[in-house]
């Protein structure tokens, strides 16, 4: 049987972003007030000297807390909706099936991106090289997140437990570690705790493109292998591990 794939992406950018929009848009409100809560906390305790690192900061924490909250979704449309054990017996793919749902994400994400991008082209002026490395540092963040959130939605037992979930892996990932400041200003003792989340590598990344923070070329080739070897790893895990069918 041939598959429709635009047909199966549209139906889940629809059913899972657009429909939400619509008619949910105190969603939007409560994702927007997450990455500018942070963005303009950190520019009044900074005077105004970290706004373009809490921008930077700003798109990582987009894909991140979008990235995770893909599993409080999948769980819902799991235990809530039925909706896997009707696509289980259908030419649906795993991956298909993830495919649709992270593009939803991107697509409810895209009013946070707007408003940063004008941010960064206003007070950042990004050149291009810059924008690129932003760019795969947002993908590979993104991609990592997604499949963690992936694999926690198949293994959380009801919608609740997966809102928990999402709180504290965004937490974790997004507000603890140095993404809203340079990684330097953590005092070394402790600096290798943050090197715990492959969010710090992301900000690492982002901000030496910028030129706030200097890095030694060796660290940013560091933090990029990292990002890839993490978003690679947890996407092997994801499909390997998750548990599509019942056993």
């Amino acid at each position: 049987m041939k598959v429709n794939r635009f047909s199966q992406l549209s139906a889940s950018v629809l059913a899972n972003a657009i429909y939400a929009m619509k008619n949910f848009p105190v969603m939007l409100v409560n994702t927007i007030l997450a990455p500018f809560g942070l963005l303009i906390v950190i520019f009044f305790v900074s005077h105004g000297t970290l706004l373009n690192v809490g921008i930077l900061g700003g798109f990582i924490l987009v894909m991140v807390s979008n990235g995770i909250s893909i599993q409080g979704d999948l769980t819902h449309l799991k235990n809530d909706m039925k909706l896997q054990d009707m696509l289980v017996s259908s030419p649906v793919s795993p991956a298909m099936y993830i495919a649709g749902i992270a593009l939803s994400e991107l697509v409810f994400s895209i009013p946070d991106l707007l408003v940063l991008s004008i941010l960064a082209v206003i007070f950042i002026h990004l050149s291009a090289v810059a924008a690129l490395t932003l760019a795969a540092v947002m993908l590979l963040t993104f991609m990592f997140s997604i499949s963690l959130g992936f694999f926690i939605s198949t293994i959380s037992r009801d919608v609740i437990e997966g809102w928990a979930f999402m709180g504290l892996i965004s937490m974790v990932l997004s507000t603890l570690p140095p993404v809203y400041y340079p990684l330097t200003y953590i005092p070394l003792p402790f600096r290798y705790i943050a090197y715990l989340s492959p969010t710090t590598f992301s900000a690492a990344i982002a901000q030496n493109s910028i030129g706030f923070v200097n890095f030694s070329s060796s660290f940013i080739i560091i933090s990029w292998v990292v990002l890839i070897a993490v978003s690679t790893s947890l996407i092997v895990f994801a499909v390997k591990r998750s548990r599509w069918r019942e056993e």
